[in-house]
């Protein structure tokens, strides 16, 4: 939910797009403008990845991401899983281009400040719940509105009910990892390592989708959709991790970043950026960022049919799931409290009652006490951060029964083929009881009393003034 701006200028250059309002300036960029980055992406990556599958062959032909979740076809000694990471590093010095990207991945760009990089990690758990939420329902759920991208992530089948939640504990280990601590995020650190396979990932993803298109050209349209995770789309996906949470997802929530965090959490993701093959030239500045995100929202934020399917299976793959236990409307209200009506209308979600709006509202509530009271004090501010560290790296990747139970090296579950499609899931009625919506309904009731008791004593306060002015006028 966008709070209203009274001061807000109206004129020429304002913009509205799916709730948004903004300024448009020179930094922005037009759709023709972003047009060409649909076909350039990252050619070093792929050139690597094919001269790896050379050095060490995919034992069945999958990409990286299935070996290690495809059921065996006989009992026999498990296989060691690749780890194109390692293979890269162990043969960098074999090849031209392996040295070439080995190169690129450990040379430090010279605006990286490794002080400023803590801090941005920092920021993540400053306002953890915040950040989750908004990844969640508004990076992910919201983001399936850009057409082009469901296409590619239909392809793939990795947003099935069935597998769609692990698909997002997936990237959510991939974000705790480049946040987990400084040497993660250098060279050689697992935040590092794990960008550097999911940037091999993404090659070996776009070359099988354009290889089934070649092979079958209705399968997929580069002229439609342009190449598979190309250069706007990397854009795109590191804008909804950064520029996304400060302007969008945290302020929807009641939660403004101060001027050096917005710094500091943009240089952590322009690193990640580069270090993925991303252009990272974008996200140099905030006001460079904000732009390149406002002008995303305008041309690539087009639902299709695509786009509403993946978006309710999204839903209906975390209702009554745990460890939030959270009910389909609660799911649904908190995506329309963070896109918007316009956009979660466009997606074809659930409309909850007044009721589940409530609970949502009680849950910002609770983030805001949280949140500002924590980071006014620097003793409970360091403390969250750290046990916040710790609690949601166990939730999300060590935990065998809610979480995936163990690191995952970035595999699909299913690889891209001609008959891999995702449909839509059905609806399961599941438990109806749900902590978080107890406690949301605790917060807000209480909110609101609190708000009614200051109102009151404010109300009766200012009369107790006026009564006295007129009284003091009277006498003289």
């Amino acid at each position: 939910m966008s709070w209203p701006n009274p001061f807000r200028r109206n004129d020429e250059n304002t913009r509205h797009v799916w709730g948004y309002t903004f300024q448009w300036t020179p930094r922005h960029m037009s759709p023709e403008e972003m047009h060409q980055m649909k076909f350039s992406y990252d050619v070093l990556g792929e050139e690597c990845l094919d001269r790896l599958d050379e050095i060490s062959p995919p034992i069945t032909g999958e990409i990286p991401r299935n070996r290690s979740r495809l059921p065996p076809k006989e009992p026999a000694e498990p296989a060691l899983k690749r780890d194109l990471y390692a293979l890269l590093r162990d043969n960098a010095s074999s090849d031209e281009n392996l040295s070439q990207l080995w190169k690129e991945v450990n040379t430090i760009p010279d605006w990286v400040d490794w002080d400023q990089i803590a801090r941005g990690q920092d920021v993540f758990y400053r306002y953890g719940g915040v950040a989750i939420t908004a990844l969640a329902y508004q990076s992910l759920l919201g983001g399936m509105g850009a057409a082009r991208v469901s296409e590619v992530l239909a392809r793939t089948g990795g947003f099935s009910t069935k597998v769609a939640k692990a698909r997002m504990y997936e990237t959510t280990q991939h974000i705790l990892q480049v946040t987990r601590s400084l040497s993660s995020i250098q060279p050689g650190g697992e935040g590092h390592a794990s960008t550097v396979r999911v940037r091999l990932l993404h090659a070996a993803v776009r070359r099988r989708i354009l290889a089934l298109a070649k092979e079958k050209p209705s399968y997929y349209s580069v002229d439609d959709y342009g190449i598979p995770i190309n250069d706007l789309d990397s854009i795109g996906t590191i804008s909804t991790f950064s520029s996304t949470l400060i302007w969008l997802g945290f302020p929807r929530q009641g939660i403004w970043l101060r001027k050096q965090e917005i710094l500091d959490y943009l240089a952590l993701w322009r690193l990640v950026a580069y270090y993925i093959g991303t252009p990272d030239e974008y996200f140099a500045t905030p006001e460079s960022a904000k732009a390149i995100m406002e002008s995303l929202l305008i041309s690539e934020i087009q639902p299709s049919e695509t786009s509403r399917v993946l978006a309710n299976n999204v839903i209906l793959s975390l209702q009554g799931q745990p460890p939030a236990y959270a009910s389909r409307d609660f799911l649904n209200a908190s995506a329309r409290w963070l896109n918007g009506d316009e956009l979660a209308d466009a997606l074809g979600l659930g409309k909850p009652s007044l009721y589940y709006k409530a609970l949502v509202a009680g849950q910002c509530l609770f983030f805001i006490c949280l949140c500002y009271t924590n980071r006014s004090v620097q003793y409970w501010d360091r403390k969250k951060i750290k046990a916040l560290r710790r609690i949601l790296y166990h939730v999300i990747v060590e935990n065998k029964v809610h979480g995936l139970g163990e690191e995952t090296n970035f595999e699909f579950k299913h690889i891209p083929n001609l008959d891999t499609t995702t449909s839509m899931g059905d609806y399961v009625s599941g438990a109806k009881e749900s902590g978080v919506e107890s406690r949301n309904l605790k917060v807000f009731v209480i909110g609101s009393a609190i708000m009614g008791v200051v109102s009151y004593i404010g109300l009766r306060t200012t009369w107790g003034i006026f009564g006295g002015l007129r009284l003091w006028m009277t006498r003289t």
